[in-house]
């Protein structure tokens, strides 16, 4: 074998075990659901795209949620099932070692099955890459949410009317407040903005605390009922 092939199958090899080592390592740092939202997501329905949580409504809106970065979707079933109970199919969608990043247009594989009304939303990075796809397909979306997240210049929405909510915690240490306030010029300007009391960036899902967050005042079944509540009521309005 000559020289130049050993040292090239050698280059690959270390590539493949770089890639192999890193995707461990990845895997470790995913935040797993509790067992209450463990619970709640078998009630689900276990897709390919994600999890299903069905209405009986055949009019209001689906949403279509993006999860925060490297948090499993089941961690978000606690509040979507509320949703799902007030009359809004949810779709918390699955994505590549948990990073939406990785597919930020797998929503498609959702709202080119029918013509009902899509709203979007995600939480942290999730929202991110929420805003582009809104931004990219606005005749198949007609609203977006954000949970402790914020449009980046790729996802800017202050040229396109689509209603929009933006929920924050008093006690989040995650959130860059600064990026966060600068980002407010890229949404609608009729944009809803609200804040729960107590509350902390990993408790807009449930999956335990999260590095860099600060301690909640409130427990995460209160702000998983805050985090309904305010989507509920947002959502009533727009239907």
């Amino acid at each position: 074998m000559k020289k130049r092939t050993k040292i090239l199958l050698t280059t690959f090899a270390t590539l493949l075990a770089v890639l192999f080592v890193g995707w461990i390592y990845l895997r470790t740092q995913i935040y797993q659901p509790s067992q209450e939202a463990e619970k709640i997501a078998k009630q689900a329905k276990d897709t390919r795209t994600g999890l299903y949580f069905k209405s009986d409504s055949a009019k209001k809106s689906t949403i279509i949620f993006y999860p925060g970065a490297l948090v499993e979707p089941a961690s978000y079933s606690i509040w979507a099932k509320k949703l799902a109970n007030a009359g809004y199919p949810v779709y918390i969608i699955k994505f590549p070692m948990d990073l939406a990043v990785l597919s930020p247009n797998k929503a498609n594989q959702i709202v080119n099955k029918s013509n009902r009304k899509y709203i979007i939303g995600g939480h942290s990075l999730g929202g991110v890459m929420a805003s582009r796809y809104a931004k990219q397909h606005p005749q198949k979306i007609t609203g977006i949410f954000f949970l402790a997240s914020y449009p980046d210049k790729k996802g800017s929405l202050k040229s396109i009317s689509m209603p929009a909510l933006s929920i924050t915690a008093s006690r989040d240490g995650v959130l860059n407040q600064s990026a966060y306030q600068k980002a407010k010029n890229l949404l609608p300007r009729t944009t809803k903005y609200a804040q729960i009391a107590g509350g902390n960036h990993a408790g807009f899902g449930s999956y335990g605390t999260q590095k860099g967050d600060r301690s909640a005042t409130i427990s995460n079944q209160k702000q998983q009922n805050e985090v309904a509540k305010q989507l509920i009521s947002w959502l009533n309005k727009l239907n």
